[in-house]
């Protein structure tokens, strides 16, 4: 007599039986979940919520009217922006600063290898204390400096510069500067705290793999390249991806701060626009649809690049 093998049927999570494991879930372990209320609070009150407003790129917004009653205009606004003389120099300026900063992504990733590598104890937590503090230096002190420094006639850049035979330099009126001045400082405020994330991944790292390579003959340089450098990738990719996401959001505070007339042909990018246009000005509707406008780049950069990570090194977001 044969037995035929029962044919193995794949299992149906039905939507009740789904809905019930996650409320038994929730009420064995409600505690945890109450720690996410103060967020979520956060994200909906300011996040969510205010997402409501953004209709009005979409009309000819009045505030005797409301948003309510304000008219539509379409597409007109987009339109404006799209055709106007100063599109593409906005849109040139604001990418060029964000390819700028996202070239030194790596930067990060050396020091944190750097110093994880570093013996000396007292060493590594002096050299950690003071890459960390310009973090938190308020951007306007940060400006402040800069310009003190770089001053043509007081700075102390330019006292060297003289010092040395050259002629000073007008770095903060010039436009060619004017991208290297923003992008090195921010590296110089961000760099040490930007490690703390993949020093955190790198602890997690394996001793044993690192005495097993070294009983082996692995080199220092071969220990961080096949050991270090796979441990912390996941981590490289989704900061990456995150970065990719706020890639046409470049901080338009120290823009705004270091920018004047005679750089403006670099300085002037979609953030400061918006603010411009919207706050001094007073053209709500186009201000909204500007920013909207920034904001789809973000968020299509954000999903391609995420389905791009996942398909690549199956690392991804979601």
């Amino acid at each position: 007599m044969q037995v035929k093998d029962a044919e193995v049927q794949p299992k149906v999570v039905l939507p009740g039986n789904r809905f019930s494991r996650m409320k038994k879930n929730f009420l064995k372990s409600w505690q945890l979940y109450t720690f996410l209320l103060p967020a979520l609070t956060f994200f909906i009150i300011f996040h969510y919520i205010p997402m409501y407003g953004v209709q009005i790129a979409f009309k000819d917004f009045f505030a005797t009217l409301g948003i309510t009653g304000s008219p539509w205009a379409g597409f007109e606004h987009f339109e404006r922006f799209f055709n106007s003389y100063y599109f593409w120099r906005l849109l040139k300026n604001t990418v060029a600063l964000s390819v700028y900063q996202l070239c030194l992504f790596p930067l990060p990733i050396i020091f944190a290898l750097m110093l994880n590598e570093l013996r000396n104890g007292a060493f590594k937590k002096w050299t950690q204390t003071l890459t960390y503090a310009p973090h938190f230096i308020s951007v306007v002190v940060v400006v402040g400096m800069i310009i003190a420094f770089l001053d043509p006639t007081t700075g102390i850049v330019n006292l060297l510069i003289e010092k040395l035979g050259g002629e000073p330099i007008q770095f903060l009126t010039s436009p060619g500067w004017f991208r290297h001045i923003y992008v090195w400082s921010g590296q110089w405020q961000g760099l040490g705290w930007g490690t703390i994330i993949y020093l955190a991944a790198l602890a997690g790292v394996n001793p044993e793999l690192l005495e097993a390579a070294t009983v082996d003959g692995a080199t220092r340089f071969q220990r961080i390249l096949h050991i270090n450098i796979p441990a912390i990738l996941p981590t490289v990719v989704v900061l990456f991806i995150l970065n990719i996401g706020s890639f046409m959001a470049v901080g338009f505070e120290k823009v705004l701060l270091l920018q004047n007339s005679l750089n403006s042909d670099t300085s002037d990018i979609i953030q400061t626009f918006v603010y411009k246009t919207g706050l001094l000005e007073g053209q709500y509707s186009f201000a909204a649809a500007v920013g909207l406008f920034d904001s789809a780049i973000n968020i299509i950069l954000l999903v391609t690049v995420n389905q791009i990570a996942r398909k690549v090194s199956d690392h991804s977001l979601w």
